[in-house]
């Protein structure tokens, strides 16, 4: 398959931040060391995804989030998930769900995410509803917060709605 699944490496943080860099993303590097550490220390799993050994996008996965929908419930959440863009629509991203899904399995039988709601967003939210997410039923989050009803927002990445499943 020319598809693989691993868990993060050094040598990624730099492939990220060049691959973010390429399509015009500020990603703060401090970021993905973060992710790196976290991943070493145990408090977040980082899934890696490679197209014919090229690095194509990741994951990560917190067991226990501290913020948003299911903060502090022990329901593992997916965060930060991205497919670079020369390796899109080429089942990366499904890979990266599958093998996530597969892990978690082994340890809770819920999951759940938070995906933006501007058009940017389209394509993963078209993945996760067809993959059985549903909203969680506390409406739209901005800045990690219950964004209450007529209360201003701006539709960047911060305005997110939660979703879950049951594995």
């Amino acid at each position: 398959m020319r598809i693989t699944i691993r868990k993060m490496s050094s040598s990624d943080i730099q492939e990220f931040y060049q691959a973010f860099q390429n399509q015009g993303w500020d990603k703060p590097i401090s970021i993905l060391k973060r992710y790196y550490e976290e991943q070493q220390n145990g408090k977040r799993d980082v899934f890696v995804a490679t197209y014919q050994n090229e690095v194509a996008g990741y994951a990560t996965l917190l067991p226990n989030d501290e913020h948003g929908a299911f903060a502090n419930q022990n329901i593992p959440t997916v965060c930060d998930f991205n497919v670079f863009e020369p390796f899109q629509r080429k089942g990366i991203g499904t890979a990266i769900l599958d093998a996530i899904e597969s892990h978690v399995r082994q340890y809770n039988n819920r999951i759940c995410l938070g995906v933006g709601l501007h058009s940017g967003y389209g394509a993963a939210q078209r993945l996760y509803i067809k993959r059985g997410y549903i909203p969680d039923g506390s409406g739209v989050w901005y800045q990690n917060r219950i964004a209450t009803p007529y209360q201003p927002c701006i539709n960047d990445d911060d305005l997110v709605l939660y979703l879950s499943k049951q594995l």
